[in-house]
């Protein structure tokens, strides 16, 4: 691997970003010996025709210009190319820390060279990269929308409902499921709005808008801080724009200004 590229390198779950090229590219590029030579690398796409590779590191490569930042934090600043490499690399690297050996007979597994998959040599399993199915429901009731906040979130910050798909459910089985669980709430009209890949841990987000049906508000303690109706004029502080409940938010807002 001696060719030049991109390097997508987390140490401590965070990544090692530079803007030292002036080309507004936020990952290092180089050859891997400029970065130690890095083991299990993988490759997660390209960059302005250059192939980008993700490796985890113990430590700041030495001799390189850059910092550390928090994968979250691309969200704020990068672009829709950049979120996606990061999010990419951020899932692979997971999928092969986590299946060095088997799930079946616990021997140390081997990667196979022209797939994302990890083989186990004695028995044959065949581990793929994991990706867990969730539901986001924004429901609209007239001009108002339900929004509500995690303890997880930032102080102030509400969004749509959220849940992971269970075992055996559909996703609007799902979507109806998590909006009783969460706040008591009947949903109708159930419809498609997007997805986004969200790797923490290894999230593939799938959004709806759906209409109320029936209910009082009842928050689950368990999952939701606090939950509300809010007239799309009046909305609270709501997630960053590159997330999918922001454009969701969004785009039925300008829905009814349209």
């Amino acid at each position: 691997m001696h060719e030049l590229a991109y390097w997508l390198l987390r140490i401590e779950s965070q990544l090692f970003t530079t803007t030292e090229d002036g080309d507004g590219i936020i990952f290092p590029r180089g050859h891997a010996s400029d970065f130690g030579n890095p083991g299990d690398v993988l490759q997660v796409g390209e960059l302005q025709g250059l192939p980008c590779y993700a490796a985890e590191l113990d430590e700041v490569p030495p001799n390189v210009p850059g910092e550390l930042i928090p994968i979250r934090s691309l969200f704020n600043f990068a672009d829709e190319k950049t979120i996606s490499l990061a999010r990419r690399a951020t899932l692979l690297l997971d999928w092969q820390k986590n299946h060095r050996y088997c799930g079946k007979c616990g021997t140390p597994t081997n990667r196979k060279p022209r797939e994302h998959s990890m083989a186990c040599p004695a028995c044959g399993l065949v581990s793929y990269p994991r990706i867990s199915p969730a539901v986001m429901v924004l429901i609209s009731r007239g001009d108002e929308l339900l929004l509500a906040r995690s303890h997880r979130f930032k102080p102030g910050v509400f969004s749509a409902l959220a849940g992971f798909v269970e075992t055996g459910e559909t996703l609007e089985q799902c979507a109806a499921r998590e909006v009783r669980e969460e706040v008591g709430l009947e949903i109708a009209n159930l419809r498609y709005f997007g997805s986004q890949s969200w790797p923490f841990p290894d999230s593939l987000m799938v959004a709806f808008f759906a209409d109320y049906a029936s209910g009082t508000i009842q928050p689950d303690p368990a999952e939701i801080e606090d939950a509300g109706w809010f007239p799309r004029s009046a909305l609270p502080a709501l997630p960053e724009p590159m997330s999918l409940a922001w454009r969701m938010i969004d785009a039925a807002c300008r829905e009814t200004q349209g």
